[in-house]
């Protein structure tokens, strides 16, 4: 019983540890400069360089956020924006 007991505390410290160190993986900082690279696609419909299609996807759990701020969804918001997103693969956020 004991032996049981130890296993199973054993486990769920693991099951705890793993499902933390997974949350802290998933964490994004939501930094709209981060998206900088996007900048010249985004007012003059150039095509995307990789460093933004990266911090795009990076970026990907802010989106929302930024589509609220009245300073950033005007950028965000704009058919270039979108032309970024679609080519970037990343999905424009329903919010």
């Amino acid at each position: 019983m004991k032996f049981s007991l130890v296993a199973v505390a054993v486990t769920l410290a693991v099951v705890l540890l793993v499902a933390s160190e997974s949350q802290r993986a998933e964490a994004v900082t939501c930094n709209p400069t981060e998206l900088s690279p996007c900048l010249s696609a985004i007012t003059s419909g150039s095509p995307p360089s990789d460093a933004c299609c990266g911090k795009l996807r990076e970026q990907k759990p802010c989106l929302c956020g930024y589509l609220k701020n009245p300073n950033l969804k005007p950028f965000v918001n704009s058919p270039n924006a979108r032309k970024v997103a679609n080519t970037c693969g990343v999905p424009y956020p329903q919010c």
